[in-house]
Order: structure tokens, then sequence, then C-alpha cells
């Protein structure tokens, strides 16, 4: 079992004994998730912490597109669990990358791009493919397709 899957037992665990129902809700759910992962395909297999980082990542953007839809939808309460939801998993995530930091991740992949021949608005998918693996999950796909096309561009 990986380490970080562990720590989400040991949290549930806890979470259970203190009576804290936020808390313990949000962990099953991101349990079930990773097992769902762990049983998916033809196979059962043990996932990386790499693998349960993405599910965990994936599980907080859902709370986080689910709050905007309850506060368009005028149901605040919902809108604010959602958000603590999200605030329970953000703990078991990466520190988020600052624009800075992001801008200058990028800004190195497009100079590593440029090396490799590619230049200008289409050079997009080779600097993504180099970007990427950096970022792992410390910032999301639009954030980081937006900063290199503004980069691209200017």
């Amino acid at each position: 079992m990986t380490t970080l899957k562990s720590k989400l037992q040991d949290d549930l665990t806890t979470a259970i004994r203190a009576r804290d129902e936020l808390r313990s809700s949000t962990l099953r759910l991101t349990l079930t998730a990773v097992q769902k992962e762990e049983v998916a395909g033809t196979e059962a297999r043990a996932l990386s912490d790499a693998e349960v980082e993405k599910i965990i990542a994936r599980e907080a953007k859902k709370r986080r597109e689910a709050a905007e839809a309850f506060d368009q939808g005028g149901r605040a309460e919902q809108a604010d669990r959602e958000r603590a939801e999200g605030e329970v998993l953000a703990a078991y995530l990466p520190k988020p990358l600052t624009d800075e930091e992001l801008e200058n991740l990028v800004a190195e992949a497009i100079a590593e791009a440029k090396a490799g021949g590619a230049e200008g608005p289409k050079a997009m998918g080779a600097v993504m493919k180099i970007v990427n693996p950096k970022i792992a999950g410390r910032a999301e796909g639009g954030r980081v397709a937006a900063t290199v096309k503004k980069l691209l561009a200017g």
C-alpha cells in the first residue's frame, strides 16, 4: 500500500474517532475513488503515490466546480460545504505554484523547446510536453496552457 493512501486511511480513522463528519465523509469518498481506480481495468493493482495524488487533485477539482455550481444556483450553504471539503483535500496535495513560479518554469520550457527547433505559437505542444512533468499537480492545466500561450505570444 502506498504511503499516501495509508495516510488517508489513518486520517479517516482519526476523523471518525473525533466525530469529524466533514473530514470523515470527504476522506471516505476520496478513498472510494482510489479503490475504484485500483480495480479499474482488467487487473487489480496498487497505485503509486503520484497516482493517488492525481485522484485527490481530481476530487478537489470536483469540489471547486460543485461549489461554483451551487453558488450560481443560489445554494450558498451547499457551496460552503463543497469548499470545506476541497480544503480538506488540499492538505494532501503539494503546494500550488504561484504565478511567478509558473511563469519561470514555462519560460525555461520555452527556451528548451526553442533549442529543439520549435518556435512561435506552433511550439505550444512541445512546450506543454516539457513543462507538464515539472508541474505535476501543482497547477491546473488550463492555467498552464494560458501561461504558455501568453509567453509564446509575447
